[in-house]
């Protein structure tokens, strides 16, 4: 019997068609890999990094983005060992590993001698998706944001970020945090409820295909919650998601964050995966 001989290597452009075919496997795990395939072509410039590819006897098996976040893509046990070993030897530095649960635990007990102890482990991320419309009644407050209300929006999203990541966005590189909440104004993707000058909620898209959209940066300012204000806001921004960005709308929580599920799952969002961040 031959034995399987195996390789990782950076995926390019002549890689497209296998690598599109893989993350289409599961479209709305691989969501945002897929977005930045899409939105780069796999241009290392563009990309920020590398997509590594792991190839069984020449063919695409499983696949990993390697930049400022590494987040494997329907990676087989092997494939876990083999992307977390090359990230060793590229002396990768990211600031997050993310993805499916049974993908990530597996690839941080192998990195935490090299890359540990992270700053902030969460084992337990329920992934939600909607494919409909809310039920509940969408708040009309909400609608997207324009870029000339972005010094209104900017700070509830560092204060959001800053509370949800435990690191203030703008000390590593203010420029291009701000360039990046612009950007997502600039698209459409930013939603929110502005009532004199204040942002009562806002969230956005973070990443994008034809097929589905992810939610981040839900946040409610913290005078107001506790108010039942997050479902319907959060109604409000599906719907408009949906009508303008992509038909399905996912989205992944912290296990502990009780109020934030109930929201969630009061707008109609299910479960359909589990998946994991470790914050570094």
């Amino acid at each position: 019997m031959l034995k399987t001989t195996t390789h990782v290597r950076a995926l390019t452009t002549p890689d497209l068609p296998e690598l599109f075919a893989l993350l289409d496997r599961d479209p709305l795990v691989n969501l945002f890999v897929r977005n930045r395939v899409d939105a780069t072509k796999l241009q290392t410039r563009w990309l920020g990094g590398q997509v590594w590819g792991y190839f069984e006897d020449g063919a695409l098996v499983s696949a990993c983005h390697a930049g400022a976040n590494v987040v494997p893509v329907q990676a087989t046990p092997a494939a876990v060992e083999a992307f977390a070993d090359q990230a060793i030897a590229d002396n990768v530095r990211p600031s997050s590993i993310v993805g499916p649960r049974d993908a990530v635990l597996p690839m941080w007990k192998r990195l935490e001698p090299h890359w540990g102890p992270a700053r902030s482990p969460r084992l337990d991320q329920p992934f939600m998706v909607l494919e409909r419309d809310s039920r509940l009644r969408p708040d009309p407050r909400v609608r997207p944001v324009v870029l000339d209300e972005f010094d209104t929006v900017y700070p509830a999203c560092v204060a959001m970020f800053t509370e949800e990541v435990g690191v203030d966005p703008e000390a590593g590189n203010r420029s291009g945090y701000r360039a990046r909440v612009a950007q997502l104004i600039s698209q459409g993707w930013a939603f929110a409820i502005i009532e004199d000058g204040d942002v009562l909620f806002k969230a956005e898209v973070g990443a994008a295909t034809p097929y589905a959209c992810q939610i981040q940066g839900v946040y409610v300012r913290p005078d107001q919650r506790g108010r039942g204000i997050a479902a319907p806001a959060l109604a409000a921004v599906v719907q408009q998601a949906r009508a303008s960005v992509a038909p399905i709308v996912t989205l992944y929580v912290n296990d502990h964050n009780i109020a934030a599920r109930r929201a969630y799952e009061r707008v109609g969002f299910e479960q359909t995966a589990t998946f994991a961040s470790i914050l570094l």
